[in-house]
């Protein structure tokens, strides 16, 4: 059975730290504790972690005739259109299903934000999908601004409760872009951080600014904007190079990196707006593990998750994570998935 978090590990009485840890490697299955997390890594292993920042993402509107609705800014294309996602209720219980092309939202504090086209196209329509989800639109506002003046954390129904926007930050945050929180980063802190540096276990940063993660079964990643500096190219590189372990901090650092990937296996400093989808068609050239929060059946995720640990390891992680009553989401427990060792290439 697989249960939502639906508050943060903080208001559980815990640490940010106090979550579940399940280890997925070939010897097996492993139950610890997020702090337990050096006895799993090696010195010399590289961990690559998203900066992105949480923005308040979620700004209350008027649609015509005054019907409240909440627009979910999900992220900017190369157009200057933003992808918004339209829901209703608190928090966002639904969305919204009847919105057409040239409607005009008028958001709380004046601005004003009119739907495009859908995208990334019309879509199927029926009763499984009566309508579009992502609206591609215009608006005249600054929307960092907005979020910050008048927005809200993007949540769902498993979180009844409003938590700040402290709650969506991870201890890596610097530059404000994500729709949701990279939230497998969410249990780090400052203490473990220390520790697994003195423990030789490298850092290496790029930002990945996430979009809404509300995706349906079947739907492909959102574009999201990355930066992968040349620090970061170089320490991968030599990580491989050296045989030693290149693990990703959640999806969205793991679609930065592989984003840079060129198909000799060597990463190269790069950044815009990426469409990488990780999957049976392309899997991970670079990452060699990955620690992850619990996704649903059907997401995009999933697959991510097995480009880089092989379809095996993550049924059995998943398996075991239902047994044992782990939670879901983003404020819930956490998997570090350990695939067996590739060959490295040396970046040409």
């Amino acid at each position: 059975m697989r249960r939502p978090a639906s508050s943060p590990p903080e208001a559980r009485g815990l640490g940010r730290d106090g979550v579940r840890l399940l280890v997925a490697s070939p010897d097996g299955v492993l139950h610890a504790g997020f702090p337990d997390l050096p006895r799993f890594l090696a010195p010399g292993d590289l961990l690559v972690v998203n900066t992105s920042a949480t923005l308040a993402a979620a700004v209350p509107g008027r649609r015509p005739g005054g019907r409240p609705v909440l627009v979910h800014w999900s992220g900017r294309l190369e157009d200057g259109t933003w992808l918004v996602e339209l829901r209703t209720g608190e928090p966002a219980l639904a969305r919204v299903t009847d919105a057409a092309a040239g409607e005009t939202i008028s958001l709380t504090g004046g601005a004003t934000v009119t739907l495009r086209y859908p995208y990334p196209g019309p879509g199927l329509a029926g009763p499984a999908r009566p309508g579009p989800r992502m609206w591609a639109a215009v608006t005249d506002a600054d929307v960092a601004g907005l979020a910050a003046r008048h927005g809200q954390p993007v949540r769902y129904g498993y979180v009844p409760d409003r938590w700040p926007l402290s709650a969506y930050q991870t201890v890596f945050a610097r530059a404000p872009g994500s729709a949701e929180m990279p939230s497998a980063a969410r249990p780090f802190t400052p203490d473990l951080v220390t520790e697994l540096i003195s423990a030789g276990v490298l850092f290496a940063t790029v930002t990945l600014h996430a979009g809404v993660a509300s995706l349906e079964a079947g739907e492909t990643p959102l574009p999201e904007r990355f930066t992968v500096p040349p620090a970061t190219a170089d320490l991968v590189n030599l990580t491989r190079a050296a045989g030693r372990r290149v693990v990703a901090v959640g999806t969205t650092s793991t679609r930065a990196v592989e984003s840079a990937a060129q198909a000799s296996g060597g990463v190269r400093a790069s950044d815009g707006l990426t469409e990488l989808v990780l999957g049976p068609a392309r899997p991970a050239r670079v990452v060699t593990g990955l620690i992850t929060g619990w996704h649903d059946e059907g997401a995009s995720h999933l697959d991510l998750l097995t480009a880089v640990a092989g379809p095996g390891l993550v049924q059995a992680a998943y398996q075991e994570a239902e047994r044992a009553g782990y939670l879901w989401h983003e404020f819930g427990d956490s998997c570090l998935l350990l695939p067996p060792a590739r060959a490295s290439r040396r970046a040409t």
